[in-house]
């Protein structure tokens, strides 16, 4: 299994996750079998182009999104998905992060 496949079904697993749908539900959306859904997020399975595009419009994303962390050497990334991590939480706990943060960079 290469990086780029591995990755790929990475960050399909993780906007299937965070829409709360099955590897089946999925599946159905994007009009593929159940099993096909979870070799890819596995890895074990290189997905065609128009593969792709059908679980882009499954998950309601695009396929930036798709490969937005490929590139590790972009130093946007970081504070970008730092950023939207922090966004996904409860307004409680963004309030315990930020308190953290700020202390953090006193003792820095």
């Amino acid at each position: 299994m290469n990086d780029i496949t591995k990755h790929f079904g990475q960050r399909v697993r993780y906007y299937r996750k965070k829409q709360g749908l099955s590897q089946e539900q999925l599946a159905e959306l994007c009009e593929l079998h159940p099993t096909y859904i979870g070799q890819l997020e596995r890895g074990e399975k290189n997905a065609s182009l128009e593969t792709i595009m059908h679980i882009c419009n499954g998950l309601r994303v695009t396929p930036s999104q798709i490969f937005e962390y490929f590139s590790e050497e972009n130093s946007a990334i970081i504070p970008r998905r730092a950023y939207n991590l922090f966004m996904e939480l409860p307004e409680e706990k963004q309030k315990v992060m930020l308190e953290l943060l700020l202390k953090a960079k006193e003792l820095i």
